[in-house]
């Protein structure tokens, strides 16, 4: 999914929501994984992550329910 203009602070889920799409979540809160995704292009500051292990996190994987965008454009894809 390429991420669509959003509003800043805005997380990545949120964004995704706002533009139509339908990613999968559940929580929101960074506990429970099911919005995870990798980040194929771009950077992002994950606010909390109580769900992703540290080798999730170096293979590419955010949550995005509290993954903020850092740069202008990002693109993730749901496994």
């Amino acid at each position: 999914m390429t991420a669509q203009p959003g509003r800043a602070g805005d997380t990545v889920l949120e964004t995704a929501r706002r533009a139509g799409l339908t990613p999968p979540f559940s929580c929101e809160a960074g506990n429970c994984g099911t919005c995870m995704a990798t980040l194929v292009d771009g950077q992002v500051e994950m606010l909390v992550n109580d769900a992703l292990t540290d080798d999730d996190v170096a293979a590419g994987y955010i949550l995005t329910c509290q993954a903020v965008p850092q740069t202008t454009s990002i693109t993730v894809q749901y496994p």
